[in-house]
């Protein structure tokens, strides 16, 4: 019973903290760090509560307030993944429409791990796959050269950022592309890929591919840049009012405040909400994943697949979308623009164009 009982103490410990420390008003990464594994925080809680309930014989208020306090912590953990399970409404839209050489579009997403060296791995991916569109990040030159080399000849359009800094990128693209740009929106050496295509049925579509630095001890101390760079992009989209994708290894999870706020800014769908959480790193654990490579989107592109797809080498899950052009569908919660996340965002991108750390945030405003 006393093993049972300090193990609870324990688990119960680092549960209590994991949820209650996002709620500091700071972007350090220490604190925003927290907002990535709640699903396992889920477990701890659930573990923790039922040693503490099992190994209690005299009950008295202490032994109440601890089992409230986990209660609590539990439930709010649960609340914030809920909607990213099957037991919760989608927000993107299934395609009820057959997919058309002329409606359809297929998006590849791979983060291929730059000191990885299975190229031969992405290449045959990308010819099973067969994907419109394949996203590459973490490319330096050696993958540059490696994926030219096997994919040319069915990716005749390309752009190119080869870095040796782990957040090089290629786009590979079988439909021609609309004045691709290179843009440095927050960072001088983090590159993002703006684009816009042409569907067969003369509809366009604005991408965008976005990999901004997390918030690590050996990366950004902060999350004011990433964040600066979702909100950046999310402004643009409610401000150009047309068909988009934005898509990427954001480095972010879809239940954090920032991609929340992205969400309602931009007013793109995320397809993992109702459906699943479809973790994509760390693919090497399986105790410690979560989905940080995303593909947010437009409402009149349906959702025809999703899929996880098979390990590459690389400590990210590759994630594969298909999307059919339906202009009518209609999708049930729909994410809406808050009175202050204009301000905020304003706010956020501000912050992190001048490169300040440590800045005041409203992580729980939502």
């Amino acid at each position: 019973m006393i093993l049972l009982r300090i193990l609870a103490y324990l688990l119960g410990a680092i549960g209590v903290f994991g949820t209650l420390v996002p709620f500091l008003p700071y972007d350090d990464f220490w604190i925003r760090g927290f907002d990535y594994p709640r699903q396992q925080m889920v477990f701890l809680l659930g573990v923790a509560l039922l040693l503490w309930c099992g190994s209690n014989v005299d009950w008295d208020w202490y032994d109440y307030l601890v089992t409230g306090l986990l209660v609590f912590c539990l439930i709010y953990q649960s609340a914030r993944i809920l909607p990213y399970t099957p037991l919760w409404k989608q927000q993107s839209v299934a395609a009820t429409r057959p997919v058309t050489d002329s409606t359809g579009l297929s998006l590849l997403v791979c983060n291929v791990l730059q000191t990885n060296e299975s190229y031969a791995k992405v290449i045959d991916l990308a010819r099973k796959w067969q994907p419109d569109l394949l996203l590459t990040v973490e490319t330096n030159q050696a993958w540059e050269a490696a994926l030219h080399a096997g994919l040319d000849t069915d990716y005749p359009y390309h752009v190119d950022v080869p870095l040796e800094n782990f957040y090089g990128m290629i786009l590979f693209s079988r439909l021609p592309l609309i004045d691709p740009l290179v843009k440095y929106r927050i960072k001088e050496d983090i590159p993002s890929i703006d684009a816009t295509i042409e569907l067969g049925n003369g509809q366009e579509i604005d991408l965008y591919f976005l990999h901004p630095m997390p918030p690590s001890p050996t990366e950004d101390y902060a999350s004011t840049g990433r964040d600066a760079e979702l909100a950046l992009v999310g402004l643009e989209v409610a401000k150009k009012q047309r068909t988009a994708i934005v898509a990427g290894d954001l480095n972010d999870v879809a239940w954090s405040h920032s991609s929340r706020l992205f969400q309602r800014l931009s007013g793109l769908r995320d397809p993992r909400r109702g459906r699943g959480m479809y973790t994509t790193f760390h693919a090497d654990y399986w105790f410690a994943r979560w989905p940080l490579d995303h593909v947010f989107h437009s409402a009149d592109l349906a959702l025809a697949e999703l899929h996880r797809l098979p390990h590459i080498g690389s400590d990210h899950f590759p994630i594969f979308v298909r999307f059919n052009h339906e202009p009518h569908a209609e999708a049930p919660d729909l994410p809406q623009k808050k009175e202050g996340d204009e301000e905020e965002a304003r706010k956020v991108i501000k912050n992190g164009s001048s490169g300040k750390d440590d800045v005041l945030i409203d992580p729980e405003k939502d």
